[in-house]
């Protein structure tokens, strides 16, 4: 995947740079080669450094990609409508995971309001100093109202809770393994820097949790793969889901990304993964360019999630396309909802595009999908 992509500025390189170089001695550390799972995890989250523990913008037209909830209130307003029976049943909090702009926050809380189905509290789990400012100053500026409901953890919840975990766009983020499955055998794809110092891939055999997970990941489709074949495994997803979970007494968690389910996503055409990169919109294929200034992520095998949800206890629903859960949850009628109140020609346009983007198969509504744990 070949892309042109916009030159960083002088103090966005100087500030890879400073990623580059404690990604270049973890390196040496490890006695030359990085396994590409803790080269993500520092690409993106190393302390100051990371792209999202920097305060760069990156949601948005500013940033680097646009979420479901950037597009507008068309995406919250039906979600609304989704979790507004757990929390009548339960009278129970919201947890929202990666909470990013706000902008899901405020839509939320305004159209849960509106619905007579407001939640205890809504907890926003956010580690980043940053990205909670901004939090705080858009609630402050939509809904001041109900800032008294609205807290922010630095971990999930420890006590008992109930009600509705939501996380949109949060598990792409979670660090992968690389492997590259070949005629003479399994490896796992690493990190390493050339003489000069730059950062170069690597090969080496993979070890035997390398081999568990792949081997459970593809079970007896392995057979079926053209060789050489590229993908990747998420291992950290059974336990994180388990933490993240843990305290969820009664009620249901929701998970909204780009993946794959049904067995497909390990398909034979795939032979070279679903990892991408994001810089100011525009997608690409190299994680190793500019580190800490760009957006890594991996599909999400929605299989692996409902085998995870099933070992710590909760039941997944059917996995459903983005396009499915909205109209589903109301799309009709948050769409003449937003037709009656939109001002004029512009924001009506304006209002039919984001529907549009939400639904349409070649944009977010068939590769986005949405899966529901309850417990």
């Amino acid at each position: 995947m070949r892309v042109e992509l916009p030159e960083p500025n002088a103090e966005e390189r100087a500030h890879s740079a400073r990623l580059e170089a404690l990604i270049r001695a973890e390196i040496a550390a490890a006695g030359g080669a990085l396994d590409f799972a803790r080269y993500m995890e520092l690409a993106l989250y190393a302390p100051g450094l990371g792209y999202y523990s920097a305060g760069a913008t990156k949601f948005g037209a500013a940033g680097d990609f646009v979420t479901a909830p950037e597009l507008g209130f068309v995406f919250a307003r039906c979600l609304a409508r989704a979790v507004a029976p757990a929390l009548r049943e339960t009278g129970g909090d919201i947890v929202e995971l990666g909470p990013g702009s706000g902008a899901l926050a405020v839509d939320l809380l305004l159209e849960l309001e509106r619905l007579g189905a407001p939640p205890r509290r809504y907890r926003l789990l956010e580690r980043s100093a940053d990205l909670r400012e901004r939090q705080q100053r858009r609630l402050m500026q939509h809904c001041p109202h109900l800032r008294a409901i609205v807290e922010w953890l630095d971990a999930p919840p420890v006590d008992r809770w109930h009600g509705v975990l939501l996380a949109n766009e949060v598990i792409d983020a979670l660090p992968v393994r690389l492997f590259a499955l070949r005629g003479d055998g399994l490896f796992a794809r690493a990190v390493a820097a050339d003489p000069c110092g730059r950062l170069v891939w690597c090969e080496l055999p993979a070890d035997a949790a390398l081999h568990d997970d792949v081997s459970r990941a593809l079970g007896a489709a392995a057979a079926a793969l053209p060789l050489p074949y590229r993908s990747e495994v998420r291992p950290l997803l059974a336990p994180w889901l388990a933490e993240i979970t843990r305290s969820l007494d009664r009620g249901c968690a929701m998970f909204i990304d780009y993946g794959y389910a049904d067995g497909t996503f390990y398909a034979p055409h795939r032979r070279d993964g679903t990892l991408r990169c994001h810089f100011r919109h525009r997608a690409h294929n190299d994680p190793l360019l500019w580190p800490g200034l760009q957006d890594i992520t991996a599909w999400v095998d929605f299989d692996a999630l409902g085998a995870a949800a099933m070992a710590c206890g909760l039941t997944p629903e059917p996995v459903v396309s983005q396009a499915q859960f909205l109209i589903g949850h109301g799309l009709d009628e948050v769409f003449a909802a937003g037709n009656a109140e939109a001002g004029d020609e512009i924001a009506r346009y304006r209002l039919a595009q984001q529907v549009k983007q939400l639904t349409l198969p070649g944009r977010m509504g068939e590769t986005f999908r949405v899966a529901v744990l309850r417990r």
